[in-house]
């Protein structure tokens, strides 16, 4: 899949800006950049320098650029890069793009600089796909993942349970050798126990992946209740800003309204929705089945009633058509600064049910509403700075890898011959590579590349 040419491609955002910045990469990047370059030569120049010139066509001055010399091995794609930073026109960009391409360079495809890098051994699969979700990363916590995934954290620890899963795979291979000895160099019951922890270490970056996924995506939070609860005025309150119309008038939000909230580093989607309630017309019908919808894909349900005007048996009532076992469901009580009574001793919520007592109109525990959020949503899951899975193609991997070590498993308790636990440990074994990359196939590469940005 490598090739020879050298290729071109904007590597900042399209649009007029202040600079923006050209790569190329290939065994002709610097000569083809010499080419069109006026100032130093730049093949006498040494790795890691940048140097002052202009670009021209022929005698036509493009621009004055800045060129950065990065000389293989020593470059993101192992090969030589040259970056060129110049004026950020579209037309400046076009006309020195344009210029490299008639020199030789050929138009970069999306993702191809980080595929040559995977390619060349400087990023193994999973710190590849770790480059586009570090682009992509929009809050704290969904950069700290993104790092640590770029820095080899997962790729260590697959390695690690990767290379004892291979040193028993070929003692195994050994006794193929000898079988007519009808001997044993692998060990039954560390084999066994190996994978009792390699089964531990799964288990978690499989669960891993539910948090993983909702900080890269950001945590769908809908808040739901009757009409005049005061989610509205809740959603308003947690943004700080009149973001929802209020009103007395029950059934004012029709459709859902969303935004995000960052709360100590983390995305909240925050959704605002029509009252639940029997609908008075058509279009509000259609807005309360779009309030259902939006509660079955909810990873937070936040449950908004009106301490005021509820009674306990239709709290409890709202509380058993929303709630499922399982789900993250805080019950927000409203209106505090009206009424605080017994109703809410009387509630007897479930364990496994989170509850505060607000005023979202006085701005009262909002902030402990949003701690409560955090706590709910995320926890102390983060504090450990453990791996976390944040994709999907890695999670089905390890669960076809339990899946492999299950079988070896079983074949350990109801011996089989050791040609099938060879092959069950090769399967575990295929499954991991896939992840890293140490197994790959051209489909698969070109579908990952695919869904980066061009330039990267």
């Amino acid at each position: 899949m490598i090739t020879n040419e050298t290729i071109v491609a904007l590597s900042t955002p399209t649009g007029t800006g202040a600079i923006g910045v050209i790569r190329l990469s290939g065994k002709e990047a610097i000569s083809i950049t010499n080419s069109v370059f006026s100032g130093k030569d730049l093949l006498k120049q040494e790795s890691h320098t940048i140097h002052f010139g202009l670009i021209k066509d022929g005698e036509k001055v493009i621009d004055e650029v800045l060129v950065s010399l990065f000389i293989a091995p020593k470059s993101y794609t192992k090969e030589n890069v040259v970056e060129i930073s110049c004026h950020g026109s579209n037309y400046i960009i076009q006309q020195i793009i344009n210029l490299l391409i008639k020199k030789g360079a050929s138009a970069a495809k999306p993702g191809e600089f980080t595929l040559r890098a995977f390619l060349n051994g400087g990023l193994d699969l999973s710190q590849a796909e770790a480059v586009a979700d570090l682009i992509s990363s929009d809050s704290a916590a969904a950069h700290n993942v993104a790092m640590n995934q770029l820095r080899g954290g997962f790729s260590t620890e697959l390695n690690q349970l990767r290379e004892q899963l291979i040193h028993f795979a070929s003692m195994i291979e050994l006794e193929l050798d000898f079988a007519e000895e009808d001997v044993e160099f692998a060990n039954r019951d560390q084999l066994q126990e190996l994978i009792n922890k390699i089964n531990l270490v799964l288990n978690k970056l499989i669960r891993s992946f539910e948090l993983g996924n909702v900080i890269k995506q950001g945590i769908n939070t809908v808040i739901a209740g009757r009409p005049n609860a005061g989610k509205s005025t809740l959603l308003n309150a947690l943004l700080n800003e009149e973001r929802a119309i209020v009103s007395e008038i029950a059934g004012t939000t029709r459709d859902t309204i969303e935004e995000l909230l960052n709360i100590n580093g983390i995305n909240f989607r925050l959704i605002d929705t029509a009252g639940i309630r029997e609908a008075t017309d058509t279009i509000e019908a259609i807005g309360v089945e779009k309030t259902m919808q939006k509660i079955n894909q909810s990873a937070v349900l936040v449950y908004m009633f009106d301490v005021v005007n509820l009674t306990v048996k239709e709290i409890r009532e709202d509380i058993a058509k929303l709630y499922r076992p399982g789900m993250a469901f805080i019950a927000v009580a409203n209106k505090i600064d009206l009424s605080y009574n017994n109703k809410l001793k009387e509630l007897q919520l479930p364990s496994e049910i989170r509850f505060i007592a607000i005023s979202a109109k006085a701005n009262q525990q909002v902030e402990e509403l949003k701690e409560l959020l955090y706590d709910t949503a995320v926890g102390d899951q983060l504090s450990d700075n453990h791996t976390m899975v944040t994709n999907i193609r890695h999670v089905e991997a390890l669960e076809r890898t339990r899946a492999a070590l299950d079988s070896v498993a079983n074949g350990l308790v109801n011996p089989v011959t050791s040609d099938f636990l060879s092959m069950d440990i090769k399967q575990a074994l295929y499954y991991l590579g896939e992840i890293t990359g140490q197994v790959t196939t051209d489909d698969l590469l070109e579908n990952i590349f695919s869904k980066f940005c061009i330039g990267k």
